[in-house]
């Protein structure tokens, strides 16, 4: 689905009268403001329910818009937005004095991203066309905070129904999970939320590969809490040797599961629901939110997931799961 030229229309004037936009990337549906408007920005957070110290993403239509946002910009971070601009990388850069910390989370950086969806990049035009040639607009996922994150525009109106006031359909994200962060707010590049552009996707482009940090002095990002994507039915990791026992176990006690798996098939009579994702990190990753969503409304007790390879090319989608565990049954 494509939006109209009316609803462009729309849209840009909504956000340029400090209202709030839905609108699709190609990693997740994003919900924006005019990221140079505090009060615009504060109806995001009060419309997902989200801590007011955690910093948003900056969307600009391209590259031009760097400067104007940041300050200190490294070279490495510009072979990175040569090579992966438009597309599903954040970059963390040392924010410029003007830059609202209701942006940042009232951090001295700022994570920008130019999205790979042309939905959102002729919205980020169009809107850079009115508002400025440096205008962003500030987008975290459209959905209540620490939830699952919405993959279709009918997510987004399960979420947040009438908070927000236009949501431009284009479909089903391509990616499915969040962008790789990388900060160069510190010096060297470093890896603070993996995502689809995987470690050595980077290290092709710097030359080595960035290191994958957590720990405290990082700057605070997007998706970084320890419980985030998270269903309300409690989720839990089970070894794929070990899965059928478990559902056995479950299954005695009266416990009604919901299954996502990669290899093991269906048991008759034995899962209350039963969801086969693709063997590779790719397709998982682009299933994964709607396969969540899906067991999240199939009525079970338990949503079971079998563990994935510990192996760098399932990192992205280890941390969402990892995350999810923390915060499922908590809604």
């Amino acid at each position: 689905m494509t939006p109209t030229d009316a609803d462009f229309r729309r849209a840009v004037d909504l956000l340029r009268s400090g209202e709030l936009v839905a609108f699709p990337t190609e990693t997740v549906y994003g919900l924006g403001a005019d990221a140079a408007n505090p009060a615009a920005v504060a109806k995001i957070f009060a419309a997902k329910g989200r801590p007011a110290d955690h910093p948003l993403i900056v969307h600009v239509a391209g590259h031009d818009a760097v400067d104007h946002w940041a300050e200190q910009v490294p070279d490495a971070a510009w072979e990175l937005m040569e090579m992966f601009w438009p597309g599903p990388l954040t970059l963390i850069l040392k924010k410029r004095p003007w830059v609202p910390s209701t942006v940042t989370g009232g951090q001295d950086t700022v994570g920008l991203r130019v999205p790979g969806h042309p939905v959102a990049l002729e919205l980020l035009r169009r809107f850079a066309a009115v508002a400025g040639d440096h205008a962003g607009v500030a987008a975290p996922s459209a959905n209540r905070f620490g939830r699952i994150s919405p993959t279709t525009a009918d997510h987004v109106r399960e979420e947040l129904g009438d908070r927000v006031p236009l949501i431009l359909d284009g479909g089903p994200c391509a990616v499915g999970i969040e962008s790789t962060i990388v900060d160069f707010s510190r010096g060297e590049a470093v890896v603070l939320r993996p995502g689809h552009i995987a470690p050595e996707h980077l290290e092709a482009i710097l030359g080595c590969r960035p290191a994958i940090e957590t720990a405290a002095g990082a700057p605070r990002v997007s998706g970084s809490l320890e419980a985030h994507y998270a269903p309300v039915t409690p989720l839990r990791l089970v070894a794929g040797a070990r899965l059928l026992d478990f559902l056995s176990a479950q299954r005695h006690r009266g416990g009604r599961c919901a299954v996502i798996s990669r290899h093991q098939l269906p048991q008759a009579g034995m899962p209350h629901a039963w969801q086969m994702m693709p063997a590779d990190p790719v397709g998982y990753a682009h299933d994964l939110y709607v396969a969540l969503r899906e067991m999240d409304h199939a009525g079970a007790d338990l949503i079971v997931v079998e563990a994935l390879p510990d192996d760098p090319a399932w990192a992205a989608v280890a941390d969402r799961l990892r995350r999810a565990v923390a915060g499922g049954g908590h809604g």
